[in-house]
């Protein structure tokens, strides 16, 4: 099962929208069955309202299911409203990344384009809380709260059952001076360090690398379940869209694939990273 809140609320959303579909009817149709109304159904279907135990109780029924199903069913409406542990720092995290945080918890193949920024997963704290203080309108304790969350997210990387992750980063973003050079040897000597991690793969794409396919940094986040499919996640300033249908999924992969093809070599990748390391030495 599932270990985050969101993951749970996602997994019952898949599997209430696969009940119903396998029943062949409409959210409309199972509505009125139910005296409910249609938007309850999808809502509940789309994981965008909660979920209450004895709601999966009447749709088991009207349904059909086993025992054993209803029972995990509920046990999912059960633990999809706890809270995260990220979700205590009040608006220093934002609604929309909350969930993003939530899927990332349970993924297991991790993979993320990064153009313009070290990636947050690799960030020294003194990094992350330049970009915060430098970025949206915050305020002191709120931009202290989401550097916390940013570095406690971090053990993603180095926990017992660490997802695959590859990053491909921008040669851009290794030049690109955050703070002061100082702020900067201390960022690349993180990143070489993420790059010796066991499940971690690093490549840059340097300037000289022509074309590639991609117009903005992007995440794409894999799950141990074949029930779960794929996300792929992008964010700006005050949202985010999330992306899951099949045709998405399959576009980004494939500019992932050509990201990959474009950059330097693991190896080299790190030799590049050293070279910048050393001209903010000099």
């Amino acid at each position: 099962m599932a270990g985050s809140p969101t993951a749970r609320r996602r997994r019952l959303s898949i599997e209430l929208k696969k009940l119903r579909e396998q029943s062949t009817l409409t959210c409309a149709q199972v509505g009125a069955a139910l005296d409910w109304s249609g938007s309850k159904v999808n809502r509940m279907e789309t994981g965008s309202g909660r979920v209450q135990p004895s709601d999966i109780d009447a749709l088991c029924r009207f349904y059909a299911t086993s025992e054993e199903l209803r029972e995990f069913l509920k046990s999912l409406a059960r633990q999809a409203k706890m809270r995260g542990w990220w979700q205590v720092h009040g608006s220093g995290v934002p609604e929309w990344f909350n969930i993003y945080i939530g899927l990332e918890q349970e993924t297991s193949a991790f993979r993320q384009y990064q153009c313009e920024v070290v990636p947050g997963l690799m960030q020294t704290h003194a990094y992350a809380s330049e970009l915060h203080m430098t970025g949206a309108h915050m305020s002191a304790e709120d931009i202290a709260r989401a550097v916390q969350v940013r570095m406690k997210r971090q053990a993603l990387l180095t926990g017992p059952d660490a997802p695959e992750a590859w990053f491909i980063v921008n040669e851009g973003a290794l030049r690109n001076v955050i703070g002061d050079r100082a702020l900067m040897r201390d960022q690349l000597e993180r990143v070489l360090d993420a790059g010796r991690l066991p499940s971690v793969t690093i490549q840059v794409l340097p300037f000289d690398s022509g074309t590639y396919p991609a117009t903005g940094s992007f995440t794409m986040l894999g799950f141990p379940a074949p029930e779960d499919p794929d996300i792929v996640y992008r964010d700006g300033i005050t949202d985010a869209v999330y992306l899951e249908g099949e045709h998405h999924v399959r576009e980004y992969t494939r500019a992932f694939d050509g990201l990959r093809a474009a950059a330097l070599s693991p190896q080299r990748s790190a030799h590049l990273i050293e070279t910048v390391l050393k001209e903010y030495s000099r």
